[in-house]
């Protein structure tokens, strides 16, 4: 178990949290949620003990082990990849490199023996022969090929990277387990495998996830950050929303009848004060009168942008066609003679492992890039926008947000592009602001800004949800939901694909295309049902 007990954390005279009172219990996968700016992860800091507390302490069962997800991917570079997940268990790790120190003695003592047998017998105690196996097969789950467990983490790309950090977090089985945003930069396959750890592990985990489908698959509780307190929920995230909402609607039908009788008692007094009959009963309603207490009802410092792409023009029929479409990047062929059709109504999420696929894809849709083969040609009802995963040259200029944004307009009213931008949140001063200064969350609003003033009835999104708080997400959501025109999007949030797709395309390593018009839900389910096909009759065949 680990509690926070009395915390309060100052940063100026700002109070980010002020004397929160929290146990997580064993059992339990406690989601943390809250606005941006609301703390979830500067409370994980705390929690681990990365960051000291203005005030109040941080209570551990003696005797359990905590593991976090560390964040700095450079961090262990000059590391062998199995040896990084192994110092998940910093003593076990310890234990391992001085029982090698020791063998490897030329003068090897009496002394030396004693010692190394104390070694071996705490190595076993804390499974440590199956440490490798074990580090190898939080490896494989997670996507990363044996072939690459003995390179050095520097040798990894960086997603791989992101992998071998959160093995590191899940090896050997921690008593407290934290867990800062596990699903960024990871494929679907890898959250997949993710959630069922999880769900199957039986100790106490902590997670802050912008992942709304994460959340419900995994949490039992949700520690919800807002004004600096932390409230708890039983249930998942969709638990926590419906009864967050339920308890101000129960709130506001309290004060409503408060406020009748109020004005019931006031009715009284003001009419009977003044009669000598009714003076008693006008003075006991004002004793009734005053111990009514009205609740506070603190508006939710959650904000949620609008969004709502409304495209200038109708699309016709004729959308998509793409016709043997190939491109080889570095000596790997990343797409191979994709042949496909899009109509009017198709809302595609590309899937699969290969993000450089996808990304090389939209690169050539959108005329970014060249195919090395293969031909595409857009519909003359269609116009396009595109939001790119790599967006870091958009904002390298001395312009402010208003400016920026103008340029995509064909209406330069300032007044009409400010409209705009505060739809996304970027309301007064704002407009200003330089786009050198922004966020990534900042930068993410803008370009769905200019997405939405664009009026495209074509839209591609790589990865939007990169950056963004979870109001965010449920608002480009609904958004995507309602657009009437033809989406292409990868996203990694199970949600958006499941809610919004209605076909699924997926590059295979090597570059070939499996395209099902279906949900993505449904595609998985078929998906796993080839594969344990697959297996049962490689089994057979060795039976046999």
């Amino acid at each position: 178990m680990i509690s926070a007990n009395n915390i309060t954390l100052r940063v100026g005279k700002k109070a980010l949290f002020e004397d929160v009172n929290i146990k997580f219990t064993e059992g339990n996968c406690y989601g943390i949620i809250g606005a941006n700016g609301a703390g979830k992860s500067t409370f994980l800091k705390i929690l681990s003990g990365q960051l000291e507390p203005t005030n109040g302490e941080i209570a551990i069962t003696p005797g359990e082990r905590l593991s976090f997800l560390q964040q700095d991917q450079s961090k262990y570079d000059e590391y062998p990849v199995l040896d990084t997940v192994i110092m998940g268990n910093a003593r076990l790790y310890e234990i391992m490199k001085e029982k090698d120190a020791i063998y490897a003695k030329e003068d090897f003592t009496d002394e030396d023996g004693i010692k190394a047998s104390e070694l071996e017998g705490e190595f076993a105690t804390m499974n440590g022969w199956e440490a490798e196996s074990d580090a190898a097969a939080l490896l494989n789950g997670l996507g990363i090929d044996t072939e690459l467990h003995d390179k050095s983490v520097k040798d990894l790309v960086g997603p791989e990277k992101v992998k071998v950090l959160l093995a590191q977090a899940l090896f050997g089985n921690p008593d407290i387990l934290l867990l800062d945003e596990p699903t960024n930069h990871l494929d679907l396959d890898a959250i997949a495998w993710l959630e069922e750890f999880l769900i199957n592990f039986e100790n106490t985990v902590i997670v802050v996830s912008h992942d709304r489908y994460f959340l419900n698959k995994v949490c039992t509780q949700i520690a919800d950050i807002d004004y600096g307190k932390i409230q708890l929920y039983a249930g998942n995230y969709d638990f926590w929303y419906e009864s967050s909402q339920l308890i101000i609607r129960q709130m506001k039908e309290a004060n409503k009848k408060k406020e009748e009788k109020i004005k019931e008692l006031q009715e009284f007094i003001s009419r009977f004060s003044a009669n000598a009959s009714k003076s008693k009963q006008a003075t006991s309603r004002k004793r009734a009168l005053e111990k009514i207490q009205l609740d506070e009802i603190k508006p939710s410092s959650r904000k949620y942008p609008y969004i709502d792409f409304r495209p200038n023009r109708e699309i016709g029929n004729e959308v998509l066609a793409v016709e043997g479409l190939s491109k080889t990047i570095d000596g790997e062929k990343v797409l191979d003679n994709l042949t496909f059709t899009l109509g009017h109504d198709d809302k595609v999420a590309f899937v699969g492992s290969n993000e450089l696929a996808k990304t090389v894809l939209f690169k050539i849709l959108i005329g970014e890039m060249e195919p090395d083969e293969g031909t595409y040609k857009w519909g003359i009802t269609t116009s396009q926008a595109y939001f790119p995963k790599d967006f870091g040259e958009e904002f390298d200029s001395d312009y402010t947000i208003t400016e920026w944004l103008t340029q995509y307009s064909e209406n330069k009213d300032v007044t009409y592009v400010r409209g705009f931008l505060g739809r996304m949140l970027f309301g007064g001063e704002d407009g200003v602001k330089r786009l050198k200064v922004l966020s990534g969350g900042e930068k993410v609003r803008c370009l769905l800004s200019k997405m939405m003033i664009s009026g495209a009835n074509v839209l591609l999104f790589d990865e939007p949800t990169n950056h963004l708080d979870m109001e965010s997400i449920t608002s480009l959501n609904n958004g995507m939901i309602k657009f009437p025109g033809v989406l292409l999007f990868t996203s990694r949030d199970h949600q958006i694909v499941q809610t919004t797709a209605n076909r699924i395309m997926e590059i295979v390593p090597g570059g070939k295309l499996i395209d099902k018009i279906t949900t993505y839900d449904e595609y998985l389910a078929n998906d796993e049902m080839a594969r344990k096909r697959h297996t049962y009759t490689v089994q057979t065949e060795e039976e046999d």
